[in-house]
């Protein structure tokens, strides 16, 4: 998926308010108490003698739990977190449900830095490292079991018969290794963290950057916080053996979903885009998570539109379709991938061309890429080879010497985005780190990146041949640092045209198929 080469700016991830939320062996607070937990205006109110049927005959059972294999990788991110503020309190939440639409709410999505830290996938969860003498107790503030004391686990929203059953403090804590405590004393957690010693993730969760005020004001509001976040996203630059592993399975998910897709292309019909990208979906649901970001379906012009999501368009015999798609997976990294396909079966002279240039500058790139070589200089090799590339088609207006100039760069007119960006449990992972350690830095071993190089000439741009217009190639591919240079972890589909053209032939003789 394309971002610009400026810093990213950081998303608005407040949302709406969740419900209260209950505390060991009560299950819920006096005020839940008073208001009689119910579901929402189109649920009836129920009567007496329901209520009371409904209160008995119920049995506890128990969740044969061990601890994830992945938890101790949890736990010594924790403690290098901790190890960069000593003495602080340092607050992280995953954030809240969110309205779609009235009552109902998105399928949450946990905040990335907070499963990096616990690997917790439920909402309002609040990770709190309390410095202590010699280091950081870190203690998970959750939410648990709905009570059978009262009525919350029939009648509220949240409440075990409408959402599934929720695992105890106790089984939460043998699961990931965290000390866990009850979402209810949270509060009074926050109101003991003294703000000159405490950091906040912020904008997660608006309760929590409430009850915690920043420190800093003026020039320098909100500074100490950023460092926490700063801190984190560097962190995640390096990917550690288990980290990748699920990048690569999230990839190979990935890899599958694009065969869905090429065996139910026609390549002398029309067919929607919207089509393609439910089949891409199912494959993401039924392998992995969900789609790691909205699918870019792109056929004919629209290929021309960088984050094409709206995908209601159809594909048309004898133009391409670029599709940028990535599963992602069930520990949340996710794959990112693009492909340019002939939806005829074979690209036309012009279409090949323009498609050589930008696998030209793929491999380029990726050639260049190793421990110690700059960002940067990545992103000036792949886009000196398009910037030849478009002297070549006789449409950059400038020598090509001219047009890399800091000063110049038009030949950006026709490839806005940069070559690539950092991939993890974020799509655009890393984004708060400073631009000395990422824009403007080296890449380091275990660092995991996309190359994707594109070309695209608007259907209104009257600067390019007509033969051009409405025409756009990207090819992406996730790829490893190592030290012997870039592993392309997504090497399961083709990249070169012919072997795309044999490909595409192969999926489509083989036919459709469920996952």
């Amino acid at each position: 998926m394309t971002q610009d080469q400026t810093e990213g700016t950081a998303p608005d991830r407040a949302g709406a308010t969740g419900t209260e939320t209950t505390a060991e062996g009560t299950g819920t607070t006096a005020e839940v108490v008073a208001e009689q937990p119910r579901t929402e205006s189109h649920d009836p109110d129920f009567p007496e003698k329901l209520l009371e049927f409904m209160r008995t005959g119920w049995r506890d059972d128990t969740l044969p739990l061990a601890p994830r294999t992945e938890a101790p990788n949890h736990a010594r991110r924790r403690a290098a977190l901790a190890d960069a503020f000593p003495s602080e309190t340092l607050v992280v939440p995953t954030g809240t449900e969110k309205t779609r639409a009235n009552d109902t709410d998105y399928p949450f999505r946990p905040g990335s830095d907070f499963v990096y830290l616990t690997g917790d996938h439920d909402p309002d969860s609040v990770l709190v490292l309390h410095p202590t003498g010699d280091g950081h107790d870190a203690v998970l503030y959750t939410r648990q079991r709905s009570s059978r004391d009262n009525d919350e686990f029939f009648r509220s929203r949240d409440g075990e018969l409408w959402v599934g059953r929720r695992r105890t403090l106790a089984e939460k804590s043998t699961e990931l290794g965290l000390r866990t405590a009850p979402l209810s004393e949270l509060p009074q957690a926050l109101a003991g963290c003294a703000p000159a010693r405490t950091r906040v993730l912020r904008g997660f969760d608006p309760r929590v950057d409430a009850a915690v005020l920043p420190y800093d004001s003026g020039d320098d509001a909100g500074a100490r916080d950023r460092e926490l976040a700063t801190a984190i996203a560097e962190a995640k630059l390096v990917k550690d053996e288990w980290e990748v592993a699920q990048l690569q399975a999230a990839i190979d998910a990935t890899v599958r979903g694009f065969e869905d897709v090429a065996r139910v292309l026609p390549a002398d019909r029309p067919v929607a885009e919207r089509l393609l990208e439910g089949i891409f979906a199912l494959r993401a649901r039924h392998d992995g998570n969900d789609v790691g970001y909205g699918s870019i379906v792109g056929a004919g012009a629209h290929a021309t539109i960088l984050h094409w999501v709206r995908n209601d368009g159809v594909t048309r015999p004898g133009e391409l379709l670029l599709m940028d798609m990535g599963v992602e997976g069930h520990h949340l990294y996710t794959a990112d991938v693009t492909r340019t396909l002939p939806v005829s079966g074979r690209f036309t002279a012009l279409q090949r061309q323009v498609y050589d240039i930008v696998y030209a500058a793929q491999q380029a790139g990726m050639d260049y890429i190793k421990p110690g070589v700059k960002f940067s200089d990545v992103h000036q090799t792949c886009m000196r080879v398009l910037a030849e590339g478009l002297a070549e088609l006789g449409v950059l207006p400038v020598s090509v010497d001219e047009a890399m100039e800091k000063e110049s760069t038009v030949y950006r007119r026709w490839t806005l985005h940069g070559f690539g960006h950092m991939l993890g449990i974020d799509v655009h992972d890393c984004s708060y780190a400073r631009k000395k350690r990422y824009r403007d830095g080296e890449l380091g071993e275990g660092y995991v990146l996309t190359v994707e190089p594109g070309l695209y000439f608007q259907p209104e741009d009257e600067l390019v041949p007509e033969e051009l217009r409405g025409v756009g190639i990207r090819i992406e591919d996730d790829v490893l640092v190592t030290a012997a240079g870039a592993v392309n972890l997504s090497a399961g589909l083709p990249r070169q045209a012919d072997e795309v053209e044999a490909w595409l032939a192969a999926q489509r003789d083989a036919g459709p198929r469920l996952p």
